[in-house]
C-alpha cells in the first residue's frame, strides 16, 4: 500500500515523511522521490505471536512516498515528473500548512492550498478524459466506454472530483491503469506547530474536504518528530501534555484503512505469525492469492477461525474441539480479524 505525500512548498510535507518514517531525509531537497516503509502497529498479532512464539512475526506494511516538485500555491502549477509519481500512489496525503514559515511568501492559507490542488489534480482529470474522447474512434472504444467519458468530463467540470462517483457509475476496474488523480482516495493533514496541535480541524475546512470526498487529520509534524525519538513509555505522557490520545502514525493508518476499505487477515503458526492487507469484501479464493499464487491457482478450501473465536479458546486445538472452526469454500468473504489456512493442490 503506497501513500503519496505531495504538498506545497514549506508546508512540512517532508518533515511529515520523517516523522512517519522515522527517516531523516534533508528537508527541501528536490529531484527524487523518497520511500520510507512502516510497519502497521496491529495488537492481535502482537497477541497471536504470544501464543505461537514463532521464528518471524510480520506485521502489514505501509509504503510512505514523498513526492518532489512541490510548487508555491500562487498556480504556477506541479510538474509533469510530480503529477506522474502522484498518478503511481495508491492514495494521496496532502499535507496543508498552517503555521508560520517565514521562508513562504504571504499568509497561512490551507484552503487556498488545498484549492490550489484540487483544481491541478482536477484539470490534470479532464484533459486526459477530454483526450480519451477525442481518440475515442481511433481507440476502438464501445459505447459504454465512451458514455463512461463523458459522464467523467461532466463531474470535472463541474468541479467535483472523480471518487464522488459510485461504483455503479464508474467501472473502476476498467480504468486502472489510467491513474486518475481525482479518483484516489486523498487524506488532507492540515500540519500545525506544537502550540495548536490539540485544536480541531475548522468546521469550513473540514466541509470543504467533505465535499470533495477526502477525509482529513490535524498534526504537528514537529511535534510527531520528536515523539518518534522517544522510548514507548515516553510517548504517551508527552501526547497526554498535548491534549492527543493517539499519534499522528497511528492516526493516519486508522484513517488511511478506512480510506481504503482494507482489513486484515492472518496466518499464524510456529514458523511465522503474519498479517496480510486485503480489500474489504475479498472473496477467500483471491486472499489466497495474497499469501502465494499456487494457494489461489489450487484453491480447495479455506479453515478459518474470527480472531475473537480464537482467542476465547486460546488454541487450535481447543478451537476444533469447540467445533467452532469454520470450513469456507472459494466465495466466502474474509472479514477482518480472520486466521486462515488455506488447503490447495496444484
Amino acid at each position: 500500500m503506497k501513500i503519496g505525500l505531495a504538498g506545497f512548498a514549506g508546508s512540512g510535507k517532508t518533515t511529515v515523511f520523517n516523522a512517519m518514517t522515522g527517516l531523516d531525509v534533508p528537508v527541501g531537497f528536490g529531484g527524487e522521490l523518497r520511500l520510507g516503509t512502516v510497519r502497521v502497529p496491529d495488537a492481535r498479532i502482537d497477541a497471536l505471536s504470544s501464543i505461537f512464539s514463532p521464528k518471524k512475526t510480520t506485521y502489514a506494511e505501509m509504503i510512505f512516498c514523498d513526492i518532489p516538485g512541490e510548487h508555491g500555491a500562487d498556480r504556477k502549477g506541479l510538474s509533469t515528473e510530480a503529477l506522474q509519481q502522484i498518478r503511481d500512489q495508491d492514495a494521496l496525503c496532502l499535507v496543508l500548512r498552517d503555521f508560520a514559515n517565514h521562508s513562504v511568501e504571504g499568509d497561512t492559507d490551507p484552503a487556498r492550498e488545498l484549492e490550489a490542488f484540487h483544481t491541478e489534480c482536477l484539470l490534470a482529470d479532464l484533459e486526459l478524459v477530454e483526450r480519451r474522447l477525442d481518440r475515442a474512434r481511433k481507440d476502438h472504444l464501445t459505447e459504454q466506454e465512451t458514455a463512461a467519458f463523458a459522464r467523467m468530463k461532466d463531474v470535472l467540470e463541474d468541479g467535483r472530483p472523480l471518487r464522488a462517483l459510485p461504483g455503479a457509475e464508474l467501472d473502476r476496474g476498467a480504468l486502472r491503469g489510467l491513474g486518475f488523480l481525482t479518483d484516489k482516495p486523498l487524506l488532507v493533514a492540515l500540519n500545525r506547530g506544537e502550540a495548536r496541535a490539540g485544536e480541531p480541524m475548522p468546521d469550513d475546512l473540514a466541509a470543504r474536504i467533505g465535499a470533495l470526498e477526502a477525509a482529513g487529520l490535524v498534526l504537528s509534524a514537529s511535534v510527531e518528530a520528536e515523539i518518534a525519538e522517544l522510548e514507548a513509555h515516553e510517548q504517551a505522557a508527552f501526547l497526554d501534555d498535548l491534549g492527543l490520545t493517539d499519534s499522528a502514525l497511528a492516526r493516519f493508518i486508522r484513517t488511511a484503512y478506512e480510506l481504503l476499505d482494507l482489513v486484515s487477515f492472518f496466518t499464524v503458526g510456529d514458523d511465522e505469525v503474519r498479517a496480510w492487507t486485503i480489500r474489504r469484501d475479498t472473496r477467500a479464493r483471491e486472499a489466497a492469492g495474497r499469501i502465494h499464487s499456487d494457494l489461489e491457482r489450487g484453491f480447495i478450501r479455506a479453515e478459518v477461525t474470527p480472531y475473537d473465536i480464537f482467542m476465547e479458546h486460546g488454541s487450535e486445538q481447543a478451537v476444533k474441539d469447540a467445533g467452532c472452526l469454520q470450513v469456507e469454500g472459494k466465495d466466502y468473504i474474509v472479514s477482518d480479524g480472520d486466521i486462515m489456512s488455506v488447503r490447495f493442490n496444484v
